[in-house]
């Protein structure tokens, strides 16, 4: 709802010598569309490539001149009429000898008068800065508070020992009394010292003063940290105020601090404070009103972004339904799920290629909600962001999207569901061959036997998923009939480990995390990786061995751990385990992985087959195992905190 349409539609709950007295909002509006717009300081060089820059400019602000006097002059009519009109009315409220509810009810349609006038202000202001490039709110604001219905000290006063009365004589007598205008300074300023400002409410007040009445976001930006957060909340102790959520955004020195609070009073004057503060520390102040509080559960909005992110991505030309969230860090809109985006580039995050990201979550409508960078290079390679999808998008269509977008620039992305479950994973399941360590080890064998080249034709076609996993495994088996068990050990030697295994499997352990290695090789093996990573199980094929125990026969024993197999070990894993699906990840390369990393709550190819590439929930294409870590959202500083654990 825009901000003119939510006037008019508070102006018709206010008697109507109030609502004639209310700012032109819409007249205001009209005047900057209809002249300051079109001769804004924001100039768009196509349009003036003839002309020298400082011309454009000079002519620019001629026109402005006039224009900006206008509209000042304008708003300056509009705020003399609130102030006029309020304190008349409040001139009025000091000799009302009526009813203190009557009364009480009086002051509270006037404060809210005054909240809706001020806020008015401060939204044409915002519009003329935005629009015109200049930054009059500012200064603009500075002045108004200084006016008498932003101070609002008498009428102040007057609430406060109405209130005092209404409390007192509430619990005497059912019935309202007849009391003076103002209590007396000595007994209101003992209720200030005792309360200071906060108001306990009490069944004879009015319910509209009682229950929630106005959510307001306050924002103070500025280079002084600590101080601007302790001036924000110094300023709203002293008035009767909820604080529902608050966050702060730094950039070195500078920080912005944003608290969305629920006044319990339309008193502006806690504004008042908040202005005298941004002067005093040099800070920039906004306060907004979120139009969607003001209207029934759903409304049609064509723009906008959450103030807690400057990233939020929607398109503008896009409807969406509008909320308020329960948190500043979410996107504003109905209708979403959250998900985890992992981006990955050891060399670097390149800015073509953020751009190219950034449009295509534009495409989508999805909105950025966090963005926290991983790594501690010289350069961006690792970034962490939380995401809001409309639930219209296609997930499968992104991801494949995404697979283009990663393949182009060498950057992997990874999309997972942002839920308890991506922080609460309890077991990671690996392949082994090209994934723990960087050979096939019946390649390996293979090449003490003689054989390796027809062997690691039937691998590659097997990897690729070209060929049945159990037909290629007795193909390259019985290649190697004859070949001495010996070479077991032969092969243990040249094993060469991933980059990050070892570090992998160790930081996992000390987060609590069992570990397995399920794979499509052979037992001895696997029991080699298993006690040089701290694993916890190991599942793969047992290679058939002559009755002298000297040759293998060609043959394997026992059950052929492939692709099904190794889903089905995941799951009696998990289940011995006593964890869930959810809370599984499998890392795999080959098609034979396919199955676990799909039964698996987190499935990764890790430097996989284009098959696998494309079938898998998430990739890594990176040289180390560690960027599993960052998949679950683990910075750098904590992969160095673990590696310095004992």
């Amino acid at each position: 709802m825009k901000f003119g349409k939510y006037l008019d539609e508070q102006k018709k709950h206010l008697p109507s010598d109030y609502a004639g007295n209310c700012i032109d909002y819409t007249d205001l509006k009209t005047f900057l569309k209809r002249s300051v717009y079109s001769h804004s300081i924001k100039i768009d060089p196509a349009q003036h490539q003839a002309l020298p820059f400082a011309q454009v400019v000079a002519s620019r602000l001629g026109q402005l001149q006039s224009l900006e006097v206008e509209f000042i002059e304008t708003l300056d009519q509009n705020v003399d009429k609130v102030d006029q009109f309020y304190q008349h009315e409040s001139a009025s409220l000091m000799t009302d000898d009526g009813s203190p509810l009557a009364l009480l009810q009086r002051i509270l349609t006037l404060e809210r008068y005054v909240f809706l006038n001020y806020t008015g202000i401060t939204k044409i202001l915002k519009k003329n800065d935005r629009h015109s490039g200049l930054s009059l709110s500012d200064p603009y604001l500075h002045r108004v508070a200084q006016r008498p219905f932003v101070q609002g000290q008498d009428l102040t006063r007057l609430k406060l020992s109405v209130m005092q009365t209404i409390q007192a004589t509430s619990h005497a007598s059912p019935e309202p009394v007849s009391m003076s205008p103002l209590a007396s300074p000595t007994s209101v300023a003992k209720h200030r010292s005792r309360s200071q400002n906060k108001i306990t409410p009490h069944a004879a007040l009015p319910p509209a003063y009682v229950a929630p009445n106005q959510k307001v976001l306050v924002s103070l930006s500025g280079p002084h940290g600590t101080d601007i957060i302790g001036a924000v909340l110094t300023c709203l102790a002293r008035h009767p105020c909820t604080i529902e959520d608050f966050m702060l955004s730094r950039l070195y020195h500078n920080v912005t601090f944003g608290v969305l609070i629920t006044l319990q009073s339309d008193n502006v004057t806690v504004f008042r404070d908040l202005a005298d503060a941004a002067q005093r520390w040099d800070a920039s102040l906004t306060f907004d009103v979120p139009d969607s509080q003001a209207t029934e559960p759903t409304v049609r909005h064509t723009s906008g972004t959450t103030p807690s992110s400057p990233l939020t991505s929607v398109d503008k030309d896009e409807p969406q339904d509008i909320y308020l969230p329960s948190s500043l860090e979410e996107a504003p809109y109905k209708g979403r799920i959250k998900y985890a985006a992992s981006l990955l580039n050891q060399n670097g995050l390149q800015p073509a290629f953020l751009s190219d990201w950034t449009q295509l979550l534009l495409k989508h409508h999805i909105s950025v909600e966090k963005l926290a960078r991983l790594d501690k290079h010289s350069v961006l390679s690792s970034a962490d962001l939380r995401l809001s999808v409309p639930v219209s998008v296609d997930i499968n269509q992104l991801r494949a999207e995404l697979i283009e977008l990663s393949a182009s620039y060498g950057t992997d992305v990874a999309l997972q569901h942002d839920d308890v479950f991506r922080k609460n994973k309890r077991l990671v399941v690996f392949d082994m061959d090209s994934t723990l360590i960087q050979q096939e080890v019946i390649d390996e064998i293979a090449r003490y036997a003689g054989v390796v080249d027809q062997v690691a034709a039937i691998t590659e076609e097997a990897m690729n998923g070209g060929m049945d996993f159990k037909e290629s495994l007795k193909r390259r088996v019985s290649l190697l009939k004859g070949t001495s068990v010996n070479v077991i050990d032969d092969v243990k030697k040249v094993l060469t480990f991933t980059e990050g295994a070892r570090f992998l499997c160790t930081a996992l352990k000390k987060l609590g995390f069992k570990l397995a290695v399920i794979s499509g090789g052979f037992m001895p093996l696997a029991l080699y990786v298993k006690a040089e990573l701290g694993l916890d199980y190991a599942f793969a094929n047992q290679l058939q061995v002559s009755s002298d125990g000297l040759t293998l026969t060609g043959e394997t024993t026992g059950p052929i751990v492939d692709g099904i197999r190794k889903a089905e070990l995941l799951e009696v894993i998990a289940q011995s385990e006593g964890v869930t699906l959810n809370q599984v990840i499998a890392v795999g390369d080959g098609a034979n992985d396919l199955w676990m990393l799909n039964k698996a709550g987190l499935g990764i190819a890790f430097n996989a087959k284009p098959r696998v590439q494309k079938e898998a929930r998430a990739r890594i294409n990176q040289k180390s195992l560690k960027y599993v870590l960052n998949l679950l959202g683990y910075s750098e500083q904590d992969m160095e905190q673990l590696a310095l654990e004992a």
